[in-house]
C-alpha cells in the first residue's frame, strides 16, 4: 500500500499527495496524520493537494473529518494547492468541506498557520 509522506516543519505537519489515491492510502494518510499531530503536539497540518485531479466524495469527506479530529487535538488543518477544475468538480457535486481551511499553495498554507 502506498503511503503519503508526512514531513514536520517547525510544529507543522505537512502531506503532500504525489500518488494515487485509493481508499487504503486515505485511511493511512489519516491515521498518519492524527498519529503524528497527537505525538508531535502539532500546531497545524497542511495537506497539500495540488498533484490531485479528482477529489471524489470520499476523500472530501475524509478531509473533513481529519479536521475535525486535528481540531480537537488543538491543532489547524489547511488543505492547500486545490486545481480550479477540482474546486469546480466540488461545486457542481454539491461537496462541501466544512470547516476545511484552504490555501493557495502549500506556502501560503505554512503563512496561515505562523499567523496564529
Amino acid at each position: 500500500m502506498d503511503r503519503v509522506p508526512v514531513l514536520e516543519l517547525d510544529g507543522v505537519l505537512l502531506a503532500s499527495i504525489q500518488t494515487e489515491l485509493t481508499d487504503a492510502t486515505v485511511v493511512a494518510l489519516q491515521e498518519d496524520l492524527l498519529d503524528r499531530a497527537a505525538a508531535t503536539g502539532a500546531g497545524g497540518v497542511v495537506i497539500d493537494v495540488s498533484a490531485v485531479e479528482v477529489i471524489d466524495s470520499y476523500l472530501a469527506r475524509v478531509l473533513t473529518e481529519i479536521t475535525l479530529a486535528v481540531r480537537m487535538l488543538a491543532a489547524r488543518t489547511v488543505v492547500a494547492g486545490m486545481r480550479p477544475a477540482v474546486a469546480v468538480t466540488l461545486v457542481e457535486m454539491g461537496l462541501d468541506l466544512p470547516g476545511v481551511e484552504t490555501a493557495r499553495s502549500p506556502a501560503h498554507a505554512l503563512e496561515m498557520l505562523a499567523r496564529r
